[in-house]
C-alpha cells in the first residue's frame, strides 16, 4: 500500500488542486487495483476543515502558523510553534509509514516540507500561482520534483504541469452541458457573458458590470453574473440580466458562458484557458500582484485581456468590452489562443511527478 500525505490548504487556490489531485491518487488506484492511503495536512481554519471531509478524505490539522512579518510577541513565539508542528507533522510521517509528502502551498505546507526532509521522506511541491508563494521557495530547495501551473514560474526544479482540475471541469463538454446549463440558470439562445469575481465577490467586478448592464445587453448578450457570498448588490430587473449570489455547479455556469470578466485567480485562469474560454482579467488590486503574472501567458497568446481594477470602469466597458463581444470572428480566435495554452489534464501530470518521485 502506498501511503500519500498531501499538505496545504487555506484558500480554495491551495484545497482544488489538492483535492484534484487526492481524487487522481484514488482513481489511479482503483484502476490498477492496489492500496492507496490518502491523509491530507491542514488547518482547522481553511476551508480543507470543510472540504476535505466532505470529499471522503482523512484531515490531519496542525495550529495555523502564519510567518511573522514585523518584530512582535507573535514574532517571538514563531519558533517554538513551528518547531512543535514540524514535530508533529515527523510523527505522523513515521506512524502512518507515509511514502511521499505532496505540498500545495498554504500555512500547513512550510512545516510539512521540512518534516519530509528531516525524515528523508520522498517530496513533491506543486507551486498554482505563476509568482510563488513563501513555502514554495522554501519547499523547492528540499527537492527536484517541482511542479507548477504556469510556464516561467521562478522555482528551481520547476516542470510544467499545469493545474490539476476538479474532474467536472477536465471533462466538460461545453457543447453537450450547455443546454443543461441555460435551463439551470434560466438562459435563453443569446451568448452569454459571465461575469464573476470568485466565491467572495470583488466590488469593482460587480460594481462595474451592473453600471453597464444596459450596455452589455445591447451587445446582444444576456449576463450570468455570480456577485460572490458578499451579496452587496440587488438584481436590476433587467430582461437578460441574471444576478446570482453563488453558484455550487461551476461547471454549468462555464457550459454556459461565450465571454467571461473574472478575477485572475490561478484556477480560474487555468480553468477558462483548458475550456477554451475568452475572458477579459481583473487582476485582484492587493497582495503580492500574482494575478497579473498569472494571466501574463493567455494575455500574450491572446486569448485573453488584461485590465486593470481601477481602470475596470463602466467607461471601459463602454469602449472596449461591448465592441469585442460584437465581434464573433475575434472571440472565435481569441477562444483558440486561449485554449492553446491550457492544460486539461493537470492532475494526471502531477501524479505521474509524485510516481517518479516514488520510484527515484
Amino acid at each position: 500500500m502506498t501511503t500519500y500525505l498531501l499538505a496545504g490548504g487555506g484558500t480554495a487556490g491551495h484545497v482544488n488542486p489538492l483535492l484534484a489531485t487526492a481524487d487522481a491518487l484514488r482513481a489511479k488506484a482503483t484502476q490498477v487495483q492496489t492500496d492507496a492511503e490518502i491523509v491530507v495536512l491542514g488547518t482547522a481554519e481553511g476551508l480543507e476543515a470543510r472540504l476535505v471531509p466532505q470529499r471522503g478524505y482523512e484531515l490531519v490539522t496542525i495550529p495555523k502558523l502564519p510567518f511573522p512579518r514585523r518584530p512582535n510577541g507573535a514574532a517571538l513565539r514563531f519558533p517554538a510553534r513551528w518547531w512543535a508542528a514540524v514535530g508533529q507533522i515527523e510523527k505522523l510521517i513515521r506512524a502512518r509509514r507515509v511514502d511521499v509528502v505532496v505540498g500545495f502551498g498554504g500555512y500547513a505546507a512550510a512545516p510539512a516540507y521540512l518534516a519530509a526532509r528531516r525524515t528523508g521522506t520522498p517530496l513533491v511541491l506543486h507551486e498554482a500561482n505563476a509568482k510563488p508563494g513563501l513555502a514554495s521557495r522554501l519547499g523547492a530547495r528540499f527537492t527536484d520534483f517541482v511542479g507548477v501551473a504556469f510556464e516561467g514560474t521562478p522555482l528551481p526544479h520547476a516542470r510544467f504541469v499545469g493545474m490539476p482540475l476538479r474532474p467536472e471541469i477536465a471533462s466538460l463538454d461545453r457543447a453537450a452541458a450547455r443546454g443543461t446549463a441555460r435551463a439551470r440558470f434560466g438562459l435563453d439562445e443569446r451568448p452569454t457573458l459571465l461575469v464573476t469575481g470568485g466565491s467572495l465577490g470583488a466590488r469593482r467586478i460587480n460594481r462595474t458590470a451592473l453600471d453597464s448592464a444596459q450596455a452589455i445587453l445591447g451587445a446582444g448578450y444576456q449576463v450570468l453574473h455570480i456577485q460572490g457570498g458578499a451579496r452587496e448588490f440587488t438584481d436590476p430587473g433587467l430582461a437578460g440580466y441574471h444576478l446570482v449570489d453563488y453558484v455550487d455547479e461551476m461547471d454549468l455556469a462555464l457550459a454556459a458562458a461565450d465571454a467571461v470578466v473574472s478575477r485572475a485567480g490561478a484556477a480560474t485562469v487555468s480553468e477558462l484557458t483548458a475550456l477554451g474560454l475568452p475572458a477579459v482579467y481583473v487582476p485582484y488590486p492587493v497582495g503580492n500582484g500574482e494575478q497579473r503574472f498569472n494571466a501574463a501567458g493567455v494575455v500574450k497568446a491572446g486569448g485573453g485581456i488584461l485590465v486593470e481594477d481601477a481602470a475596470f470602469t463602466p467607461e471601459w466597458v463602454s469602449q472596449h468590452l461591448v465592441p469585442l463581444l460584437a465581434d464573433a470572428p475575434r472571440l472565435a480566435e481569441m477562444a483558440r489562443a486561449a485554449a492553446s495554452v491550457g492544460v486539461s489534464d493537470g492532475s494526471a501530470r502531477l501524479v505521474a511527478l509524485i510516481d517518479e518521485a516514488l520510484t527515484r
